[in-house]
């Protein structure tokens, strides 16, 4: 089974004033939003995330009986927008967003521009034919499947009675 690495900082023990703790709330709220607007998974405590971790895209693993499949949420993108590529024992997915949005109402202008590249690597386990491994993206979804050799793939053992 695949696994993600993930590194965090561990934030010290220093007690907090009511005023900082209302102003991190805020700081919370405000980068939800704005990884909602991209489809990634909420956010890491304010402070101790890395912009890879800010844009990481939420992604599904799963063990099938023939392979496993890597799920990536990655909206508004094109296979043109995302590179996945293996390197050893790591495969990486990595990409760029780029979104912009004007709106002009009488002498109302509003230009919202937003950009972000993300990347994320998963270690693969031993039994996948790296030869054979297939992405796609539809519906702004990234999938990867990671074909598993002959012998990685589950054998049947059959149980007998004894007397």
């Amino acid at each position: 089974m695949a696994t993600t690495e993930i590194q965090t900082k561990q934030p010290s023990a220093v007690a907090e004033p009511a005023n900082w703790r209302s102003f991190y709330t805020e700081m919370e709220r405000l980068f939800d939003r704005f990884a909602n607007g991209f489809g990634m998974s909420r956010l890491p405590s304010f402070g101790y995330a890395t912009a890879a971790d800010i844009l990481s895209p939420v992604a599904d693993i799963v063990d099938e009986e023939a392979c496993y499949k890597i799920t990536a949420e990655v909206p508004g993108l094109t296979e043109k927008d995302v590179d996945v590529s293996l390197a050893g024992d790591t495969l990486t997915v990595k990409g760029e967003k780029r979104q912009e949005r004007e709106q002009k109402t009488g002498n109302y202008r509003l230009t919202e521009r937003s950009y972000g590249a993300f990347r994320r690597s998963f270690m693969l386990p031993e039994g996948v034919d790296r030869e054979k491994i297939a992405a796609s993206v539809a519906n702004g979804v990234l999938t990867v499947t990671l074909p598993k050799t002959p012998q990685a793939k589950p054998k049947a053992i059959e149980v007998k009675a004894t007397a």
